[in-house]
């Protein structure tokens, strides 16, 4: 009876698990959408076959080398070969598949290394980008991740859980990591033409499809409730049950507060609503209850997002002032909202601290935003990164593409 129980328990929690990893693989069609929608139109094409192929090297990176570097082992010998329920106890067995973990951990990957393409868009050369999601995916995400997820002690030293670190479900391992990766890229690539005048002046440089980037902004509310509830683990007991429907609430109610908050703010400040700052809100609002979801209260959770979409609209603003062009808000979004998802842990979860928190966040930012620098250079060197102005000037859909997303519009045909 307690082996049948058992059975069922381990098939609803692999269910589950598979089922939040799918809802995380559509945030790749949400970054692809909001993305697109935030650049010209002369630069879609290229920002859509960035979306798609980074996702795609992040599985195959993460499949050879990465899981094995953040978990330990080789996944073929501990994961696959360990698939299997008989010939183990109940006490020592996981209750989910650890191929399911493999597929979990990997879309979070992807979802670390899609936070860097929309700040380096329009400018950047297509295969620089692919070059360095390789070394992104396949080493600096995993490192940091065997320092966190995977509990081992960084460069041998300390651990960062024994220090109060607590991070549910990545605002720092996740997005401020990419985050620290987009950034570094930024400050090497430079700004795009035309944005900064020589007065010190900010250009507007309006995106070509904005109900695109609604679209998109809305596929990632929809994914994470995958990205939030998966991280529960489970789901096949009343205690699991409930932490999951605690979850999806206050990730919905970040959301909410976010964008609420981030549109107010834009009213106050430039008269209008802008749409953009609104959807940045929203996100700004996922990323900050991320790193603890299952702790809050449902109006606490409101607020913590809501302090995220104020955030996000003056962090956007002062990044323009320090000439850091980052054309979809990313580095705001993932990088300063990541943060302060990861300081606002101690305030409902007792079992971290701030300096943990703090020292959880420096670790990982430092840790991939020189790695990230020194590897943008090298590519740099290598092979360049920046296109010239001439193809910056004509659209990156034809200088790396070859076609263009709207031919019959911008051809006249």
């Amino acid at each position: 009876m307690e082996n049948t129980v058992f059975e069922l328990q381990y098939a609803l929690d692999t269910f589950y698990f598979l089922i939040c990893g799918a809802l995380v693989m559509w945030m790749a069609a949400g970054f692809a959408m909001l993305e697109s929608g935030l650049v010209r139109s002369k630069n879609t094409t290229e920002i859509l076959t960035k979306n798609i192929a980074l996702y795609a090297i992040a599985c195959i990176m993460y499949f050879v080398c990465g899981y094995a570097i953040m978990y330990g082992g080789d996944y073929f010998l501990s994961g696959i070969a360990a698939d299997g329920v008989t010939g183990v106890s109940v006490d020592d067995r996981k209750t989910y598949a650890p191929s399911a973990d493999f597929f979990f951990q990997v879309v979070f990957v992807a979802t670390a290394m899609s936070i860097v393409s929309g700040a380096v868009a329009e400018r950047m050369k297509l295969w620089a980008f692919l070059a360095f999601a390789v070394v992104m995916t396949g080493f600096i995400y995993p490192m940091e991740g065997s320092w966190t997820w995977g509990g081992n002690a960084v460069f041998g030293m300390y651990t960062l859980g024994d220090l109060g670190f607590s991070d549910f479900a990545g605002s720092g391992i996740v997005h401020m990591s990419g985050a620290a990766a987009a950034l570094a890229g930024v400050l090497i690539l430079g700004a795009r033409k035309g944005k900064y005048g020589a007065n010190g002046s900010v250009n507007a440089i309006p995106g070509s499809n904005l109900p695109l980037a609604t679209l998109g902004m809305f596929i990632l509310w929809m994914g994470w409730f995958g990205f939030n509830g998966g991280s529960v683990l489970a789901t096949a007991s009343v205690e699991s049950a409930n932490s999951v429907a605690v979850v999806f609430m206050n990730t919905n109610a970040a959301a909410a507060g976010g964008l609420i908050a981030a549109l107010l703010v834009a009213r106050i400040m430039f008269g209008k609503a802008d749409l953009t700052m609104a959807l940045n809100g929203a996100l700004a609002g996922l990323v900050a209850i991320t790193a603890e979801p299952s702790t809050p209260s449902a109006l606490q959770a409101t607020l913590f997002g809501g302090i995220g979409g104020v955030l996000v609209v003056f962090s956007i603003l002062f990044l323009d002032k320090l000439k850091i062009d980052d054309p979809v808000g990313a580095i705001s979004v993932h990088g300063v909202v990541g943060l302060l998802g990861l300081l606002l842990v101690p305030f409902t979860n007792d079992g971290s601290s701030f300096s943990g928190q703090i020292i959880g966040a420096l670790t990982i930012f430092v840790w991939v935003f020189v790695t990230s620098l020194i590897v943008w250079f090298g590519i740099k060197t290598v092979i360049g990164i920046r296109v010239t102005e001439e193809e910056e000037f004509e659209g990156v859909d034809i200088a790396e593409c070859g076609m263009e997303a709207y031919p019959e519009f911008t051809n006249g045909k």
